[in-house]
């Protein structure tokens, strides 16, 4: 099913599908900004869920102002959303103007709802190098002064603090969770506001947060989970394997490597095995026909030479695959001790090397597959997040919170099938 016509509108417009059941949007109005951009640009996507965020954050303040801050709690939140859709079509160097404003609005939004609950949440900052990132602590629901397990969240290329917010913090949060979100390098604020570029060595960002979330009287030290979505499912992980305090890992799809994809690639437009094992020093021949074909695809100009370009600090297609090639476990995989759950959507590209990473950890392990059939075979479940969400909690809670007969050693969960990537 698509709702926005133009392939890409359609993939970065859909996200908020996910978030329905948790308050970032209904599918009656992600549908009627897809009818306003209609067959527009870019600019008339952005155009479009500003208006409709402009619209949601009005609604907001006047239900405030008439006492039913219920209401305006729900709207800011959504206005939020909305707010920080508006922009990813314009990722890139130099930043757009458009991106920075609608950031600075998304989180003004988001603070507003926050600061309307029953549990308010309020920003916080967290040490590192020389910024601070910016991040919240969603108080379990009803129990926000009681100690409980946290879940740290990760984001990976695409997404800000509030997407973690809606797509897993929300869930968590009414399971009994404390859930701790951030904007980490080459993502949200940080990226946007400081210039600073993704890194590969997320140990130590999380080291960092970790530092943090033990200076809080509500976080369980013993009881602190680590999850991370898109490509979250390579950062997670190999925080894991040098981050000792956490209690558990989640990676939603595990990945070991985030060259791996470009590297089969190069290799069916020519390369042998050895030019491909170093993206960064593929002959110049070969790497022009690769940049011509992600040049001429909208799609791949725009999660490579617009977003990952920007996110990695590259100046072009040798200095982005040089830097990819830096992604990766390598020989950390064994340095993996807690607890470990991958996913396994049926038809995300990511994961076709999930299975592969699996079977080497060593570590007490799980792997849950998503089907199609039950609507949430697409990358991260986009469209059956609740889904993921409850399998992942359950599995959680039998690590943090285990009873007779929880889960040890290794299991896989359900029905299996061969990931496309393997047939």
């Amino acid at each position: 099913m698509t709702i926005f016509k133009d392939p890409l509108h359609d993939q970065l417009g859909t996200w908020p599908i996910a978030y329905i059941p948790y308050g970032g949007a209904d599918l009656g109005e992600i549908e009627s900004v897809a009818a306003v951009v209609d067959e527009g640009d870019d600019d008339a996507f952005h155009l479009a869920w500003t208006q409709a965020a402009d619209r949601l954050y009005a609604d907001a303040r006047a239900a405030q102002s008439n006492g039913h801050e219920a209401s305006a709690r729900a709207l800011y939140l959504k206005a939020a959303c909305f707010f920080g859709k508006s922009y990813h079509a314009h990722f890139g160097w130099p930043v757009d103007p458009r991106v920075t404003e609608a950031s600075k609005r998304q989180i003004a939004a988001f603070e507003s709802g926050l600061e309307l609950g029953r549990e308010a949440s309020r920003p916080m900052r967290i040490p590192f190098e020389n910024i601070t990132m910016l991040a919240y602590l969603i108080p379990a629901q009803g129990r926000s002064n009681e100690r409980r397990p946290l879940l740290i969240l990760t984001n990976g290329y695409d997404a800000s603090i509030t997407d973690l917010y809606f797509a897993s913090a929300v869930a968590a949060s009414r399971r009994g969770y404390h859930c701790l979100i951030f904007d980490g390098p080459g993502q949200g604020t940080t990226l946007i506001e400081h210039g600073m570029q993704l890194r590969p060595d997320w140990e130590t960002v999380i080291a960092a947060v970790v530092d943090f979330a033990l200076t809080l009287p509500q976080v369980d030290p013993k009881r602190i989970a680590l999850s991370g979505w898109s490509l979250g499912g390579y950062l997670a992980p190999r925080a894991a394997s040098g981050e000792a305090r956490l209690a558990a890992c989640v990676a939603d799809p595990g990945q070991a490597s985030i060259a791996r994809g470009f590297r089969e690639h190069a290799i069916k437009l020519g390369a042998t095995p050895e030019e491909a094992a170093d993206l960064g020093a593929l002959p110049e021949p070969l790497l022009a026909k690769m940049e011509q074909i992600i040049a001429a695809d909208r799609g791949f100009r725009w999660s490579f030479m617009q977003r990952g370009y920007w996110v990695n600090g590259a100046r072009n297609l040798r200095d982005y695959l040089a830097r990819i090639e830096q992604f990766t476990m390598g020989d950390r995989i064994e340095l993996i001790r807690c607890p470990t759950l991958f996913t396994l959507a049926e038809d995300d590209p990511l994961a076709s090397g999930t299975r592969e990473f699996f079977d080497a950890l060593q570590c007490p392990k799980t792997l849950i597959p998503f089907r199609t059939s039950e609507g949430a075979g697409e990358h991260c479940e986009m469209r059956n997040r609740s889904i993921l969400n409850d399998r992942v909690l359950d599995w959680l809670d039998d690590v943090l919170m285990p009873r007779p007969g929880s889960i040890t050693g290794e299991f896989v969960v359900g029905q299996q099938f061969d990931h496309p990537a393997q047939r």
